[in-house]
């Protein structure tokens, strides 16, 4: 016999009733709040909810999750990003597996909010090859990162500064590809180069040869000018030359001698 049909014969008060409806509403989420494909556990000794959505198709972050979600589980996906602020809302989140899905990048924002709280953070086996230079900078939770073809350059290397904490984590960036040609495949701890530093100074030689172009140009249009000037010159003279002298008037010729 339930609750219900106990109250129904007034064998129950309506009280013990309404305590009961309450601690079961307590222990056991809802279906309303538990998202679509995932299952929700009410652990006791986490105090809250472990949330699992692994291996459910998912192709983004569920927007709907609960906010004492302590355990979070969407690896096995097909997600291809994290938005900004995608887990804002969850003040209690201590784990977040996001492995064996098709991340390729990470922004400033990606895991704003949980940074105080986040303990484990698994992006392993994604397709990252780029992050913002700030993505890990307030994050104390031990990030895993292995197996991305990182593209590494002045933002990563950023990125990986942040990361004090996290030494392990950085020693498993792998170079799939790099601004200096013989780092790829090579760990990112391993480049000694200040990539920040070369792409400033390939900024720099980029802008002092479009200088240097221009200031070309423009001697040479100077130089043909010039030359061009000087034939046309040169022809005017040539042109007058060619002309017949004029004949002299008999009495300018008599003028002339009367004057000698």
């Amino acid at each position: 016999m339930t609750l219900l049909d106990l109250w129904l014969s007034r064998s129950i008060p309506t009280w013990l009733l309404l305590h009961s409806l309450v601690l079961m509403a307590l222990c056991f989420p809802s279906a309303s709040m538990c998202p679509k494909g995932c299952v929700c556990q009410r652990d006791p000794h986490l105090h809250g909810l472990n949330v699992s959505c692994s291996q459910s198709r998912l192709k983004e972050i569920p927007p709907s999750l609960p906010v004492d979600t302590v355990l979070l589980r969407l690896d096995h996906n097909q997600i291809g990003a994290v938005p900004d602020r995608a887990f804002q809302g969850l003040r209690l989140l201590r784990e977040l597996n996001l492995s064996y899905n098709a991340v390729e990048t990470l922004g400033e924002g990606s895991f704003s909010g949980v940074e105080a709280t986040l303990q484990v953070l698994d992006l392993s086996h994604n397709h990252i090859t780029s992050v913002h230079k700030d993505a890990f900078a307030r994050l104390k939770a031990r990030v895993i990162v292995d197996d991305n073809p990182w593209h590494c350059d002045c933002a990563l290397q950023q990125a990986i500064s942040g990361m004090a904490h996290n030494h392990e984590a950085a020693a498993r960036v792998l170079c799939r590809s790099s601004e200096l040609l013989d780092q790829e495949g090579r760990p990112f701890l391993a480049v000694d180069t200040d990539l920040c530093n070369l792409a400033k100074r390939t900024t720099d030689y980029a802008m002092l040869v479009t200088m240097f172009g221009w200031f070309a140009m423009v001697i040479s249009y100077v130089v043909y000018y010039v030359r061009q000037n000087q034939e046309d010159a040169r022809r005017h003279l040539e042109y007058l030359k060619s002309l017949p002298s004029k004949p002299k008037k008999p009495d300018e010729a008599d003028d002339i001698s009367t004057v000698v």
